[in-house]
């Protein structure tokens, strides 16, 4: 029976890496000796995803030569390119955007989406990224601007799973980095432009009803707002650093992204109730920063504190910043697990797993701000522990199995942003 196990995993390996239109050198799939992989994604997934969009192989290949792919020409370039086509299928002709290779994982989160449209943007496919945003724009919200998942059909909210209050944030977020003229010109678009870039009116109302959001539930940045569920997806009576983290980042990028479009008293409303929530923040969450600020462990969301999330107010610069900066290399020195990646908080319960989309977020933000070292090296854990055809799984069990599906949109995104900075700082 283990002789045919691995004959199927090896099958379906090659199945992955023909799909992909490469071999993929040096990646590893630990667990596989011992049996199938806890895996929830099928070996059709790619030809049946191909098969519902209506693409070919050869179209996903062509659009992924259309853009560019960050960290060519360094030991990244196969996965961010595997990352990118990946992405790819998990995106539909509508817009939607799947959050990973399985049916449970088959909906549209919109803080993944805000990643993966911000990486699309870096990788020259900006009208894809706008159709992202897009269809969440046209999505009903129930008791708020964002339901926590969508269906992928346009059909609404699937569920009554309580509602997240990051997505707001990051929805902020993506959209003013889709307009941020400081990118550079690595996405192919013309930056000197960047001024006539208008966002279409129902991405433009989605950030309108983002700040409105933000703004009366933390009654204009002054107050804490009520506790949701973060990114952990579990249920919580207490405010999370990862709730109100995002928030923060939404009212700088707001500030900025109004001043762009010409909308001062928008601009100035979000800058100052930015400086505000950010002094509540410190206040509530310091000296400590832990999940639930004195109690709870280091958190994953620490890094949502720094760049390129956040950069100014009590947060972002001075003493408070660089206590940001310690807990968050705190964080990583106590949430590595025996696989050798980071579990979501170092009071996550500790069944050895290593989660990528937290290895890979602390990533981007060391890349983007500036501890290249750092960045590297969870890069270069990310890229030991691919799947053989090369995608990246959602968890990486204790005896080094990989877990979850694969690929996972919200690692896949943070891979690629990661090579994207580290191109600009190398």
């Amino acid at each position: 029976m283990a002789s045919r196990r691995a004959v199927l995993v090896a099958g379906a390996a090659c199945l992955f890496a023909a799909l992909i239109g490469q071999v993929v050198p040096g990646a590893t799939n630990s667990g596989s000796a011992a049996g199938v992989p806890v895996m929830h994604t099928q070996p059709d997934w790619y030809v049946a995803r191909d098969e519902a969009a209506g693409r070919t192989n050869a179209d996903n290949l062509e659009w992924v030569r259309q853009g560019s792919v960050p960290g060519t020409g360094t030991a990244y370039e196969p996965m961010v390119r595997a990352a990118i086509l990946d992405l790819r299928r998990l995106s539909s002709p509508n817009g939607a955007m799947a959050a990973g290779a399985a049916a449970r994982w088959s909906y549209d989160w919109p803080r993944d989406t805000a990643f993966v449209a911000v990486a699309l943007d870096r990788t020259g496919h900006h009208d894809d990224a706008l159709r992202m945003l897009s269809y969440l724009a046209a999505q009903p919200a129930p008791g708020g601007v964002l339901a926590a998942r969508y269906r992928l059909d346009g059909g609404g909210v699937p569920d009554d799973r309580a509602a997240q209050a990051d997505g707001p944030g990051w929805m902020l977020w993506a959209v003013e980095q889709l307009v941020d003229g400081s990118v550079g010109s690595t996405g192919g678009r013309d930056w000197e432009q960047v001024d006539r870039v208008r966002l279409p009116a129902d991405v433009r109302g989605l950030a309108d009803r983002c700040l409105s959001r933000i703004l009366t539930s933390t009654r204009s940045g002054a107050h804490l707002p009520p506790p949701t569920p973060d990114y952990w997806e579990v249920p919580t009576s207490q405010l999370t650093l990862g709730e109100v983290a995002p928030m923060v980042a939404g009212l700088e990028s707001a500030s900025r992204l109004y001043a762009r479009l010409g909308d001062t008293a928008r601009a100035t409303q979000a800058r100052q109730a930015a400086g505000r929530l950010s002094a509540v923040v410190a206040h509530a969450f310091g000296p400590s920063f832990q999940r639930f600020g004195d109690w709870g462990g280091r958190d994953a969301a620490l890094s949502m504190l720094l760049p390129p999330f956040v950069t100014g107010g009590a947060l972002g610069a001075g003493p408070t910043a660089r206590v940001v900066a310690s807990a968050w290399l705190d964080y990583q020195q106590g949430a590595v697990r025996a696989a050798g990646g980071l579990a979501p908080g170092t009071g996550w319960y500790n069944h050895g797993e290593s989660w990528t989309p937290e290895t890979a977020l602390v990533a981007y933000s060391a890349a983007a701000s500036g501890r290249p070292v750092i960045a590297r090296r969870w890069m270069d854990w990310l890229q030991a522990h691919r799947t053989p055809w090369g995608a990246l799984p959602e968890k990486v069990m204790a005896d080094g199995r990989l877990a979850g599906p694969a690929p996972l949109a919200w690692t896949d995104a943070l891979v690629i942003l990661t090579a994207y900075e580290l191109d600009r700082r190398p």
